[in-house]
């Protein structure tokens, strides 16, 4: 049946009000409007982020909403004067967009496209949303909201990818991988011999790690409270792994003794302020790089010694892994179908979509890196 130009009645995981449980619903999605695609979303990741959201019912105002940025699927429809993708094309759906007009996207080394921004307020362009459900409008998020059957996207935020890549695989090529990943390579730009720690063994973690790997770095240490997570860091590369709870020292004293001067890339994985102020110390006193990875909620102030700066150490952010979005998402999946990382050590767990409130209860055990939605 074709659909192109008609409301698609489909199901979603809908977010009604703060601290509610996930509730799968019928809503209505409406066509694309001009510079827009819709989407059947195939696949979809249960990140971190979500949880946070999902933890803290003041981190978004916009309620009912369909949360999900983590995903791939297959272009259904476009709107006018759409021309990167066409009707059947596989894709990834970008919570960071490239419109390659701002300054950001300009720029080589900057990636934090200025439309980003625009997803604050759950609607499109217009100011309208192209979700409907009991008669009432439905926020997007993330300018992707992958937690439905369907979704509409601007062009800007979504990129073609291989036409045989397995969907639920890649569509953490979507951020959790792409953003820890890239963390090592692009951001902290990781150099072969070196030695990094990793602190917080999560999905976008255990990516850091095998970002470092790839990079040539002679020595990983991963840092994480949970022991049940050392297995698998040690699986895509870490050399080693401690939790600072065995130890009387601070963790950066420790650091400083298994390494003799500090390391020399490390990684905050996690969001935490007085976890970065940690990590910051464990850096190697004239040349350590520090990269923050781990979302820092809005407000978030860090209690960080100024001296810690005096003797040349760096303290860098980093968003999606420093990845130009539509730019480097493809070239990524490209370099998965070649075999030049594997992703099954971080998919721990496959479900449906009406299973999601299952899925967010593993992701609170620790046990389950990532969760892939099947819709």
């Amino acid at each position: 049946m074709n659909t192109t130009g008609k409301v698609i009645r489909c199901r979603a995981a809908t977010h009604w009000k703060p601290g509610a449980p996930l509730a799968i619903e019928e809503i209505e999605v409406a066509p694309p409007k001009a510079k827009e695609v819709r989407i059947k979303i195939m696949a979809t990741g249960l990140c971190g982020t979500e949880m946070k959201m999902l933890a803290n019912p003041n981190s978004h105002n916009n309620y009912p909403i369909i949360l999900g940025h983590e995903g791939a699927g297959i272009v259904e429809s476009v709107g006018e004067g759409v021309s990167t993708v066409k009707t059947g094309d596989k894709v990834i759906t970008l919570f960071l967009p490239q419109c390659g007009e701002c300054a950001s996207c300009l720029n080589p080394g900057g990636n934090f496209c200025v439309q980003f921004k625009q997803s604050k307020t759950g609607l499109m362009s217009d100011g309208t949303s192209r979700f409907t459900c009991k008669g009432k409008p439905v926020y997007h998020f993330g300018n992707t909201s992958t937690f439905s059957e369907y979704t509409v996207i601007k062009e800007i935020s979504v990129t073609k990818i291989d036409a045989v890549a397995p969907l639920e695989k890649v569509c953490l090529i979507s951020c959790g991988f792409s953003t820890g990943y890239g963390a090592a390579i692009t951001t902290a730009k990781v150099t072969p011999g070196s030695s990094c720690a990793v602190f917080g063994l999560g999905g976008v973690g255990l990516s850091v790690i095998m970002g470092c790997k790839a990079a040539g770095a002679a020595r990983i240490i991963g840092v994480d409270v949970n022991k049940d997570k050392f297995e698998k860091a040690k699986e895509v590369g870490a050399t080693e792994c401690i939790n600072p709870q065995d130890f009387e020292k601070p963790i950066q004293e420790v650091l400083f003794d298994m390494t003799g001067a500090g390391v020399e890339f490390c990684f905050e994985a996690i969001g935490n302020p007085a976890t970065v102020a940690a990590a910051l110390a464990s850096c190697h006193e004239s040349h350590g790089v520090c990269v923050i990875v781990g979302l820092l909620a809005a407000g978030t102030q860090l209690n960080i010694s100024g001296w810690l700066f005096f003797s040349g150490r760096s303290l860098k952010g980093s968003v999606f892994g420093g990845w130009k979005s539509r730019e480097n998402v493809s070239k990524l999946v490209s370099d998965y179908m070649a075999k030049k990382f594997n992703l099954d050590p971080l998919i721990t767990h496959t479900l449906n979509l009406d299973k999601i409130n299952e899925a967010v209860e593993l992701m609170k055990t620790g046990k389950c890196i990532r969760c892939v939605l099947l819709l």
